[in-house]
């Protein structure tokens, strides 16, 4: 077990970043942690649990899932807080095409003490305003069909049409085959239930077109 321990701890020192990359703890890897901690040290539970130590440590220390905690608030101050409102709002109603780097210059422009930190909290702020106050934006879902890379089948339920054979009521289903780029076509009726192969069966024989 110290042989194990030392390893996790070379681990952990040498590999720090690539293990755990800033990711915020779930309470799957709490609960994985400490039913590792029960039987290992606190560096091997860690590593299986998938977490740092100094994570680890910290649950020691406030064993509380993350789900049972309060939102955690900022850490600092909104710089944008008084300006994006008051003066950001009304560009961009204004110039509904105003970049935002034309926006973040005027805003260094008028404050200076900003600084270039608040370039990227900027735009992100500007696209969410867009998103929600903007101009509708085109929707486009466009049509290119390959040949012969989608098919397209469907069933329909002919209990409706009293379609009947010597008296006797027929049970069954049509179905229906096309092809998206040549728009070829099939269709057949099928008394049960079936699966790809007889699918396959009922167009094989059909005269595919070659363009």
């Amino acid at each position: 077990m110290i042989v194990v321990d030392r390893v996790c701890r070379w681990f952990f020192r040498f590999g720090r970043n690539r293990f755990v990359p800033g990711r915020h703890l779930t309470d799957h890897q709490m609960r994985l942690y400490m039913k590792f901690r029960q039987t290992n040290p606190t560096t091997v539970a860690a590593a299986k649990a998938s977490i740092s130590i100094a994570t680890a440590y910290r649950i020691e220390k406030e064993p509380k899932l993350p789900s049972q905690k309060a939102p955690r608030g900022r850490r600092r101050t909104d710089p944008l807080a008084d300006i994006f409102d008051a003066e950001v709002v009304p560009m961009l109603q204004t110039a509904a095409g105003l970049r935002p780097i034309a926006i973040f210059e005027e805003m260094l422009r008028r404050h200076p003490e900003l600084g270039g930190g608040v370039h990227r909290t900027l735009e992100r702020r500007i696209r969410a305003w867009r998103a929600v106050h903007g101009e509708d934006q085109e929707v486009i879902f466009r049509q290119v069909q390959v040949p012969g890379r989608m098919g397209l089948s469907d069933f329909t339920d002919m209990g409706h049409a009293g379609i009947s054979i010597a008296g006797q009521l027929l049970d069954h289903r049509l179905y229906h085959f096309r092809l998206a780029y040549s728009g070829f076509e099939h269709d057949g009726a099928v008394l049960f239930e079936i699966g790809a192969p007889y699918l396959a069966d009922l167009v094989h024989d059909q005269p595919f077109p070659t363009d």
